[in-house]
């Protein structure tokens, strides 16, 4: 497995993708603390909105559904 396929490095690099859209990946350290996998939002950094993944409930994206969240939004921005 190469590093990249890390989840810490996956994040890494969708932070600084979000970053350049003035977005900010959240992440559920409650879950993590009860042995669950944490989930996600994505967060717009003017107006502190949550504009991914707080549907049904709160930090409900897991990171594979942001990482694609992302790729659209870069799609569209092209």
């Amino acid at each position: 497995m190469s590093r990249k396929e890390f989840d810490a490095s996956r994040m890494r690099r969708m932070k600084r993708v979000a970053a350049r859209y003035g977005l900010t990946i959240l992440t559920a350290e409650k879950i993590k603390v009860l042995g669950q996998a944490g989930g996600h939002q994505v967060r717009d950094d003017e107006t502190f909105k949550i504009v991914y993944g707080d549907v049904p409930k709160p930090f409900s994206a897991s990171l594979d559904d942001v990482e694609a969240w992302l790729e659209r939004l870069e799609e569209e921005s092209d």
